[in-house]
């Protein structure tokens, strides 16, 4: 994998084309990585007790390595 924890990358394809953000996590065995802010998809969360509610959360999703670009942050 060209990118690792920590790196800042930008995004070049998909739904959120163009934004940037860090690493959190890689999983280099399905070439994913989890990037901040980006690929957040919102999960409905069932009840833990009988008669209590669920919620709605929104939960940040892995994307494909190829479709992130590492940014080199050095001047």
């Amino acid at each position: 994998m060209h990118v690792k924890k920590n790196d800042n990358v930008t995004v070049l394809t998909g739904k959120d084309k163009g934004k940037t953000g860090k690493i959190l996590k890689a999983f280099p065995r399905e070439d994913k990585v989890l990037v901040e802010g980006v690929n957040i998809k919102k999960v409905h969360k069932r009840a833990k007790k009988s008669g209590g509610k669920g919620e709605i959360i929104e939960k940040t999703f892995p994307v494909h390595v190829s479709n992130v670009k590492k940014i080199n942050n050095k001047q």
